[in-house]
């Protein structure tokens, strides 16, 4: 008879957003994110089969009480079954929401087929609306794909349709108002993200990043905000309402780093290659792929993702001397 448990620590959070990411593999080359030649990808025969990924969604569900499932990357729909892996998921009992952070650059040609095998909703990647910058920032010239991806989703019902943006000093701060207009126009929910030392150690300065505070005066120069009523709950992003009269929506703030609502997290994440992290920042991963291939029932998998969510640490801890970057990038982790 399989176990019940919950991903609790010791903190009292319980993981309910399962991140899985599908591939570390990315047609772009965002500069936060990795560098301009690429990295050592993870070999395929390290990666999880379709199988385990399947297998280790479903004792997430049915054991362990995940509600959420995202699929990220790399860039998620560089993995070809994804429908596949999408209608597994939603075919679970109970059915969990299902998501994917992507690029952008090819949804609007797999977003039909994706919403049939079972996907909720999308955050698009789109860190600027000029295409010099865009193309500079990502090393490849596609904003008209990821704008017509954003269309698509809209269009077909991929709602709420959320926009990430990275926001960089000296490099797309010029875009933080074009970004709020352009979403507001089009019914998209928009959510700057405050640069983290996820990327080339080289990338992240403390002392230089562009911080929520700084966006908010950015976007009051053009908007009346005031903050939502909601509570933010265990969501990353604390909305603001913002209007000028003839716009009127949301935007979002992802502080990680200056206000970090570590106390809230409800997140677990998967690896490509089949690890469990308890935190974006995590040292230390469990790895299930092992434990599988030698033979691990589905109890003792869930037994092993609970012991590493036990031990998850209060916060982050980017503002403590003692920070060391994670040995994996962003695209390794999983977004």
């Amino acid at each position: 008879m399989s176990t019940h448990t919950l991903l609790a620590d010791r903190y009292g959070r319980v993981a309910r957003d399962l991140r899985v990411s599908l591939t570390d593999r990315c047609n772009l080359r965002c500069t936060y994110c990795m560098p301009a030649e690429g990295l050592e990808w993870i070999p395929t025969p390290d990666t999880l089969t379709d199988e385990e990924t399947i297998r280790l969604i479903r004792i997430a569900v049915e054991q362990l009480g995940i509600q959420q499932v995202r699929f990220t990357g790399g860039e998620p729909l560089l993995r070809k079954s994804l429908p596949e892996i999408i209608t597994a998921t939603k075919a679970l009992t109970p059915s969990p929401s299902t998501a994917i952070t992507t690029n952008g650059v090819s949804l609007h040609r797999h977003a039909r087929v994706l919403k049939d095998a079972g996907l909720d909703r999308v955050n698009i990647s789109l860190d600027s609306l000029d295409n010099d910058t865009y193309t500079r920032l990502t090393h490849r010239d596609r904003l008209d794909d990821v704008l017509t991806s954003i269309r698509v989703a809209s269009e077909i019902g991929l709602t709420p349709v959320k926009v990430n943006t990275v926001v960089m000093p000296e490099v797309n701060e010029g875009d933080i108002v074009p970004l709020a207009e352009f979403c507001l126009q089009h019914g998209a929910q928009l959510r700057f993200i405050e640069q983290m030392p996820l990327g080339p150690p080289d990338k992240w300065d403390r002392s230089k990043m562009v911080t929520a505070d700084h966006i908010l005066d950015t976007l009051r120069t053009r908007f009346t905000l005031e903050e939502a009523e909601k509570p933010r709950g265990s969501a990353p992003a604390a909305l603001w309402h913002a209007t000028d009269g003839a716009l009127d929506g949301y935007v979002g703030i992802i502080a990680a780093v200056t206000h970090p609502f570590c106390g809230d997290c409800d997140r677990t994440r998967l690896t490509t290659d089949g690890a469990i992290r308890n935190c974006l920042f995590a040292r230390e991963e469990t790895s299930l792929r092992d434990l599988m291939r030698t033979g691990a029932t589905d109890d003792e998998l869930a037994r092993a993702w609970s012991e590493c969510m036990s031990v998850k640490k209060a916060g982050h801890g980017i503002d403590s001397p003692l920070f060391i970057q994670p040995d994996r990038t962003m695209s390794a982790i999983g977004g």
